[in-house]
């Protein structure tokens, strides 16, 4: 489950990997740490073809269990997740790398030390698959709330990989987010019908 990633590459060179027709994003600088209802850039289907444009980190919480936004999504099954599995509401967020927390704390420094991954050490673009939807309420912190309408996205979660486990699974965690390297995993995550949703989305690949 992540809750921090990075976005660095340029607007241009996303553009060219997904195949976006338009672009809503204005002038896209590097985002070093993406962090829980921060703007990030988003693609999303619309009827012209693949859109490029900013929501906010976060899907509306199930009403029953209330809370803060939900940033990583597993339980596809849930009624409350399974009417934005449509294509209509897929979307793909390109990545550069994502972090999760050290099990441990560190010894020197007493605090738990941030840890990266990548689909390599030149942390070449690639996207989480998720969904996305319009939020009508509040967003920001309680004390300068942002008035909504707002659009929220979140990621599609599923087992992690060898790579990501160790961290993940002592930290009790249990959902590693699904991604897209190339433009045909892209496509297929956007087109791919609800039913199909939990059972063929891609676990990370190596570091």
């Amino acid at each position: 489950m992540c809750n921090l990633y990075s976005i660095t590459t340029n607007q241009a060179a996303i553009v060219a990997l997904f195949r976006v027709i338009n672009r809503y994003v204005g002038n896209l600088p590097p985002m070093p740490g993406v962090f829980p209802d921060y703007p990030a850039p988003v693609i999303r289907n619309t009827d012209t073809g693949r859109e490029l444009s900013m929501m906010r980190w976060g899907m509306p919480p199930p009403p029953r269990t209330g809370g803060p936004p939900v940033t990583n999504v597993r339980n596809t099954s849930s009624p409350h997740w399974r009417g934005w599995l449509k294509p209509e509401n897929r979307c793909l967020v390109p990545v550069n790398s994502f972090a999760e927390y050290a099990p441990e704390p560190n010894p020197e420094t007493k605090k738990k030390d941030v840890v990266w991954f990548a689909l390599n050490d030149d942390r070449p673009l690639f996207a989480f698959a998720g969904i996305w939807t319009m939020f009508n309420g509040d967003r920001g912190t309680k004390s300068k709330p942002v008035p909504g309408p707002h659009q929220v996205y979140g990621f599609l979660t599923t087992s992690p990989n060898a790579v990501v486990e160790p961290i993940q699974c002592r930290c009790r965690r249990r959902g590693s987010d699904c991604v897209a390297r190339t433009r045909r995993e892209a496509t297929a995550i956007q087109r791919r019908s609800a039913t199909k949703a939990p059972s063929q989305r891609r676990r990370h690949p190596p570091r």
